[in-house]
């Protein structure tokens, strides 16, 4: 069970949390966004900093864990940990104590899912929280004025990826929300705009892990979530 909400914040996307499940993986989906990861086992709590994913992957899910998670917005990154290193990957920072750990040199205090509102505030107001509005911006249309290059590197700072490769993701979890609605694999290639049903199951076998066919069978039972590794995908 996941539950989800979102701030009153242009630097966060939304925050979850939830808890270690039966099952011992599940499908980590291909994710544009990169996130912080609390996670408390036995009165201990780490962060890790997880990177875009550009591909799915199978990941274990610890046990007896509790996870709180920050997915921040497109266009938003840390300059001290820059994202095209953390493609595909996470870092988990040093421990300064059971519920804190070091950032920049500074001791921080793990959040709570009532304070998260006030743990970003304060990340924003140290520098280390910082927003590129052009990112968001390029990712909805070419913006006038503003050279393609120039736009490549901004996105590129700001999110470790390409435009191409989020528009891809996006693309894949839009073909996804079609068939769990209960549109057919043609219909869902038509209206996620791939060329053809053929073109779709490639797609959706890289960012999702699935074929069209495995996404549908479980309709309405599948949901997109972050339980424990970047934006995942899990049918249960």
């Amino acid at each position: 069970m996941i539950e989800e909400w979102s701030l009153d914040s242009g630097f966060v996307e939304k925050v979850w949390r939830t808890h270690s499940e039966p099952e011992s993986k599940f499908i980590s989906i291909a994710a544009s966004h990169w996130q912080m990861v609390f996670m408390t086992q036995h009165g201990v709590t780490r962060l890790s900093v997880r990177g875009p994913a550009s591909v799915a992957t199978i990941t274990e899910v610890p046990e007896d864990g509790e996870f709180l998670g920050i997915v921040f917005s497109l266009g938003t990154f840390m300059p001290v940990m820059p994202l095209y290193r953390l493609i595909d990957r996470a870092v988990t920072l040093p421990a300064a104590s059971k519920s804190s750990f070091w950032l920049d040199g500074i001791e921080w205090e793990a959040p709570s899912p009532q304070n998260v509102d006030v743990f970003v505030d304060r990340l924003v107001c140290h520098g280390l929280l910082v927003r590129d509005p052009v990112v968001a911006e390029s990712l909805q249309a070419d913006i006038d004025g503003v050279s393609t290059r120039t736009v490549q590197r901004h996105v590129a700072r700001a999110t470790g990826l390409t435009r191409g490769t989020i528009r891809q993701i996006a693309r894949a979890e839009s073909a996804v929300e079609a068939l769990a609605r209960g549109a057919s694999p043609p219909d869902a290639a038509r209206s996620a705009g791939y060329a053809d049903q053929a073109h779709l199951s490639r797609s959706l076998q890289r960012f999702i892990g699935q074929t069209p066919a495995e996404v549908k069978s479980c309709g309405r039972h599948w949901s997109v979530a972050s339980p424990v590794d970047t934006h995942s995908l899990s049918g249960r």
